[in-house]
């Protein structure tokens, strides 16, 4: 009976589990909405600019007043002897004689509060411009983050149109194939054609069988790419609206090849331009460590002593202390250590200019390479088209010549090839003009 109760049991949490699976459908530019919002490396990237935020305010709280409070207690269950010549407190007394006693009291207790205030530092300064720079650092980085998402939804979102067009099409020639077969088995029966030509087909249909299975389990892994790139979980379903030929129609456009190029718009050219900045704030910093540093502080507390612990009693007499500061603190000779400091921080910020101007020549390459790819692409696509409708054509006169015995297997078969050749090409080109087009677009910073 328990045994049946923990069965039922079981059985109602896994129909549970199964109604409360979340489904999913998306075209591609829902799918890019989708993963903008919950793909994991954006999450992380917007908690990056969240961090980023709470640092800078650290920073500058460490400009603002601060306030301190304590409470400290000391038991002295031994006091520390003291010696004094013999006639110290007795003029008459022998002074060649030591006299000893203990000063203090066995309990204290101090209850104390400062308050501190910067008045000037240059660091302080360069540190709040420092966190500036950071938090622009990591919005850049959100940027490019985001960039890079839409670019990786729109290659999976492809490929998994890709695997089910290239399923679609191996069944279609499986099951062309499989008639083809039949008949020609039928034939062979009769003695009209050599076996050569029913084992040519066999081998054949074999290879199909054998793509169309990789095929299929290549779709469940491209899939569960996508799950993985939208921030999906991997056993909840998913859908894709889009079809791979309207997607690409809808990609090309030849005017996205004529834009301008402003290497500045990129965010690889902000990032590198921030690292500039930040060279450049290190380097103030180390110039600000020549100038002097100024702070006041407010002491304010009570003390209190006994020989017996009694301090939270009416009776307990505390005894007032306060006091005001003020430092001030000069450099003055370092042996050469600050001026050492500046001249690295020198050499760094040419690093990074250095750096800069690499990054400005690497991107204008970037960019012609991503526009001539995409428009490779383009022509291919087209070509491909025309080649897939020549390519059926000669197979559809090749399998009437072979049916009517006209022409060999071996004819056949090479036209079959070209054919399939032709199919798989055709449906890669489509998915590279979606592809070449993301990473021209990305090239040039566009978004949407």
């Amino acid at each position: 009976m328990k045994k049946l109760s923990l069965f039922l049991l079981l059985a109602c949490l896994g129909i549970q589990a199964q109604e409360t699976k979340q489904s999913y459908s998306f075209s591609l530019k829902q799918a890019i909405e989708h993963a903008l919002q919950y793909n994991y490396s954006v999450i992380n990237s917007g908690r990056d600019i969240e961090a980023a935020k709470k640092k800078k305010w650290e920073t500058t709280a460490s400009g603002l007043p601060q306030i301190n409070a304590g409470l400290d207690y000391a038991n002295n269950f031994k006091l520390q002897t003291q010696a004094v010549s013999g006639n110290l407190f007795d003029p008459d007394g022998d002074p060649n004689q030591i006299s000893t006693f203990a000063f203090g009291t066995k309990h204290s207790m101090v209850a104390r509060s400062t308050l501190s205030q910067l008045i000037f530092d240059g660091s302080y300064i360069v540190a709040l411009q420092a966190s500036k720079t950071y938090l622009q650092y990591y919005e850049s980085s959100k940027k490019k983050t985001d960039l890079q998402v839409r670019e990786m939804i729109i290659n999976s979102y492809g490929n998994v149109l890709l695997a089910e067009e290239n399923i679609a099409i191996l069944e279609k020639n499986k099951a062309t194939l499989d008639k083809t077969l039949f008949d020609t088995e039928q034939t062979f029966k009769n003695g009209l054609i050599e076996e050569e030509n029913v084992e040519q087909l066999k081998i054949t249909l074999s290879s199909i069988n054998s793509s169309l299975n990789y095929t299929k389990r290549l779709k469940d892994i491209s899939y569960n790419m996508l799950k993985i790139n939208l921030g999906i979980e991997l056993e909840e379903e998913l859908s894709l609206t889009d079809k791979l030929e309207n997607l690409t129609t809808s990609n090309l456009d030849m005017a996205l090849t004529g834009s301008s190029f402003e290497v500045k718009n990129s965010i690889d050219y902000a990032l590198s331009t921030n690292f500039v900045e930040q060279r450049t704030l290190e380097m103030k910093l180390e110039k600000s460590k020549f100038l002097p540093s100024l702070s006041a502080n407010l002491n304010f507390g009570y003390n209190a002593f006994g020989d017996q612990f009694a301090f939270f009693t009416q009776n307990q007499r505390w005894f007032n202390y306060s006091n005001l500061g003020v430092g001030l603190n000069v450099p003055i000779f370092s042996s050469f250590g600050k001026n050492a400091k500046v001249q690295q921080s020198k050499i760094a910020l040419e690093q990074a200019q250095t750096q800069l101007t690499e990054t400005e020549q690497r991107l204008k390459l970037q960019y012609q390479n991503a526009k001539s790819d995409y428009e490779y692409s383009v022509e291919q696509y087209f070509s491909s088209k025309e080649n897939l409708s020549l390519a059926e054509r000669i197979e559809k006169k090749q399998q009437v010549k072979f049916t009517e015995g006209l022409s060999t297997s071996f004819e056949f078969t090479d036209a079959q090839r070209q054919l399939y050749s032709a199919q798989q090409s055709y449906l890669q080109s489509m998915v590279d003009v979606i592809s070449r087009k993301a990473a021209l677009e990305k090239a040039i910073g566009k978004t949407n």
